[in-house]
C-alpha cells in the first residue's frame, strides 16, 4: 500500500462514498467510478486493493435488494462462475504486468459494440441463441478486465442489453458476478501478500460511507423510467470508453 496523508485518507473516503451513491442510483458502477478517481493520486494496484472490501459490501447489498432471484441468480449463476475464473486470471495479470494496455483494449471493445447499429450486417443475435457459450465468453472476458483494471461492467452491460434483461435481473446478475470475481481477487491478492492490516484501516471509513450513500442513491434509482435507464446505460458505456482512453494516455 502507498503512504497516504490525512487529506488523502479523507479524499479516499469521499470517493468511496460518491461511488456508493452512483452505484445506488444505477445499480452498478462502484469500482468503475472509484478506481479511476483513486488512481489519480496513487498507483492502479493500490486503487484496486482499496476498493476490494467496499465493493464486496456494496455488491451484497445490491443482490439482496429487489427479490425475484430466480430470474437473475437462478438463471445466470454460470456467468458468475466464469466471471470468477476470469477474475482470477485478471488478478494474476495485475500482479505480473502493467494493466494500462488492457484499458485501451476494453475501450475498443466498448466503442465497437456501440458502433454495431451502424455496421450493417454485424449483429449479436447469437448471444441469446447460444446462452451457455455466451455466458462462458462474456464471463471470462469480464472477469479478466475486472481482475486487471477493476472494470468489468461494460462487458456485462453488453451481454445484458443484448438479452434485453429487466432492470432488477440485470442489476442482481451484475452484482453476483462482481461478488464472485472480487472473492477470487481477494484470494489471489492474499496469496501474493498484498492484503495487510493497513488496507482495512484505509478502506474502512470509506466502506461505511459507501454503504450509507448506496441507500441514498437507491431511493433515486426507483424513480428512473426503464427506457431512460437503458439510454443512460449506453451513455455510461461511451463515457467509460473515453475515461479508459484518457487513463491509458496519461499512464
Amino acid at each position: 500500500m502507498v503512504d497516504l496523508s490525512l487529506i488523502d485518507l479523507v479524499l479516499v473516503s469521499a470517493i468511496l462514498g460518491l461511488a456508493g451513491f452512483i452505484h445506488g442510483v444505477f445499480g452498478i458502477g462502484f469500482p468503475m467510478m472509484a478506481t479511476p478517481l483513486l488512481a489519480m493520486f496513487m498507483d492502479v494496484q493500490s486503487a484496486v486493493l482499496i476498493t476490494l472490501f467496499p465493493t464486496i459490501a456494496v455488491n451484497m447489498m445490491s443482490i439482496y435488494k429487489g427479490g425475484e432471484w430466480g430470474s437473475s441468480i437462478g438463471r445466470f449463476w454460470p456467468l458468475a462462475i466464469f466471471t470468477a475464473i476470469g477474475g482470477m486470471l485478471g488478478a494474476n495479470l495485475l500482479v505480473l504486468f502493467d494493466p494500462s494496455p488492457f484499458r485501451l483494449l476494453l475501450a475498443a471493445i466498448i466503442l465497437l459494440y456501440l458502433a454495431l447499429p451502424w455496421m450493417g450486417r454485424l449483429r449479436m443475435d447469437w448471444v441469446a441463441s447460444y446462452m451457455f457459450l455466451s455466458m462462458l465468453g462474456f464471463g471470462l472476458i469480464a472477469g479478466v478486465f475486472g481482475g486487471s483494471v477493476n472494470v468489468m461492467v461494460p462487458i456485462l452491460m453488453i451481454f445484458a442489453m443484448e438479452l434485453g434483461l429487466a432492470r432488477t435481473a440485470m442489476i442482481q446478475t451484475f452484482n453476483l458476478c462482481f461478488l464472485s470475481a472480487k472473492a477470487t481477487q481477494v484470494g489471489v491478492f492474499y496469496l501474493a501478500g498484498l492484503i495487510a492490516t493497513d488496507l482495512i484501516l484505509v478502506a474502512g471509513p470509506g466502506l461505511v460511507l459507501a454503504v450509507v450513500a448506496l441507500r441514498a442513491g437507491a431511493a433515486i434509482h426507483d424513480r428512473i423510467d426503464s427506457a431512460l435507464y437503458q439510454n443512460i446505460l449506453k451513455k455510461l458505456l461511451l463515457l467509460m470508453a473515453c475515461i479508459l482512453v484518457v487513463q491509458y494516455l496519461l499512464a
